[in-house]
C-alpha cells in the first residue's frame, strides 16, 4: 500500500499544469539567481534574455563582463598610464577585468556562455572552464553549426541552448517549474 504522502505527490505529478502550483512554487523560494552571462559582444543576445526574464518576472540578478570591447581593451592604460609595450598593456587590461570575471562567476548560480560564429571567444571559453572548475551550472548558447568544435565545452555544460529565448526558458523552468505553453516542436513533439 502507497504511503499518503508519496501518493498525493503522485497525483500532484500527474495532474495537468496549473497556473497556482506554479505560483506556489515560485514563490515558497524567495531566492535571487545570480546569472552570469559570458561572451560574445556583438549581438544582443544579453538584451533578449533580460527582457525575457523581465517578461517573466523571473527572480534572477544578471550580470556579466564590461562589454565595450575599447574600455576592456584600455582600461588599464587609462587607470594606469600609458605602456611602452601593447603586451604590457593587453596584460595590465586583463588583469583588471580579471577582478570582475572572477568575482561575478565565484558569485553566480548558473553561467550562460554565449559563442557565435564569427569572432573566436577565447574569453568565453575561458570563462567555461573557469565556471566548470568551480561547480558552477552551465548553460552554453551557440549556433548548431559551431556545436563539434564546443563539444568538450558542451560536455561540461548542463543545458545547450541554439538561441537566447531557450535560456530564458531553461531559467523559468529551472527557478520555478514554469514550462513554455507549447513545445518547441510544436505538434511534432
Amino acid at each position: 500500500m502507497m504511503h499518503a504522502c508519496a501518493k498525493n505527490l503522485l497525483q500532484a505529478a500527474l495532474k495537468p499544469r496549473n497556473v497556482q502550483a506554479v505560483q506556489w512554487r515560485a514563490a515558497s523560494n524567495g531566492k535571487v539567481w545570480n546569472v552570469y552571462l559570458s561572451g560574445e559582444i556583438h549581438s544582443d543576445w544579453r538584451e533578449v534574455i533580460a527582457n525575457g526574464v523581465k517578461e517573466k518576472n523571473l527572480p534572477v540578478s544578471l550580470s556579466s563582463p564590461n562589454t565595450s570591447h575599447e574600455d576592456s581593451d584600455d582600461c588599464g592604460a587609462i587607470i594606469l598610464g600609458m605602456e611602452e609595450k601593447r603586451q604590457n598593456w593587453d596584460k595590465i587590461g586583463a588583469n583588471m577585468n580579471n577582478i570582475r570575471t572572477k568575482t561575478l562567476i565565484k558569485e553566480a548560480d548558473v553561467v550562460v556562455v554565449r559563442f557565435g560564429e564569427k569572432y573566436r571567444q577565447w574569453n568565453a571559453a575561458f570563462d567555461a572552464g573557469y565556471a566548470a572548475a568551480l561547480g558552477k551550472s552551465i548553460i552554453t548558447l551557440h549556433p548548431p553549426a559551431i556545436s563539434h568544435m564546443l563539444k568538450e565545452v558542451n560536455a561540461s555544460a548542463s543545458v545547450v541552448c541554439e538561441d537566447a529565448s531557450q535560456v530564458v526558458d531553461t531559467l523559468a523552468y529551472v527557478i520555478d517549474g514554469t514550462l513554455p505553453d507549447s513545445p518547441r516542436d510544436g505538434d511534432d513533439f
